[in-house]
């Protein structure tokens, strides 16, 4: 196996596309997750069975391109979906978490080591304690630890898991792409 040396770091600082790219490296933005809650059950439905329809028409017309009345109702129902995407929108609230640091990340677990029954479950952190803090520290929109701990408890199991999950997984987001170059 050959090992292919380094170039000069004088050679590597003078490449302008280097400079550029080692740049945007440096300045990237930490990952975000978006949460989007909808309590109102009819929007949710009215906007599913829009975007359903919107498909459904799209591939018929896909399949049947000269038949004008499929086209007309395609764009009813693509005015239909904006209406109601709009009212879904108006109607939603959506919470923002972002990645944090890798070095506040590693603190933050260490901060809440597992319970030992927790650590007999393979857990690497007491999610109990760490939960509230996580959310609080992720999130862009100003939840507090004492905002967080209300939503954890009081809210039903799959919301309050939903909650905790997108502040975990934002801090494992990758986005890149490690295919063939």
């Amino acid at each position: 196996m050959t090992h292919t040396p380094e170039p000069p770091a004088a050679a590597v600082a003078a490449d302008a596309h280097w400079t550029a790219t080692r740049d945007r490296l440096r300045n990237r933005q930490r990952p975000i997750a978006p949460l989007t809650i909808c309590d109102d059950l009819t929007v949710k439905k009215d906007l599913e069975e829009a975007r359903f329809l919107v498909r459904r028409l799209t591939a018929s017309v896909d399949t049947e391109p000269d038949d004008q009345d499929l086209k007309k109702d395609l764009a009813t129902a693509k005015r239909a979906l904006t209406k109601a995407q709009e009212a879904f929108d108006r109607e939603a609230i959506v919470l923002r978490f972002q990645a944090l640091r890798r070095p506040d990340w590693e603190d933050l677990k260490k901060e809440h080591p597992p319970t030992e029954d927790q650590a007999e479950d393979s857990l690497i952190v007491n999610v109990e304690t760490l939960g509230p803090q996580l959310i609080a520290a992720s999130s862009m929109d100003g939840i507090t630890v004492e905002d967080a701990t209300y939503y954890l408890s009081e809210w039903s199991e799959g919301e309050a898991s939903a909650l905790f999950n997108a502040a975990w997984n934002v801090q494992s987001g990758a986005r890149m792409d490690v295919g063939k170059g």
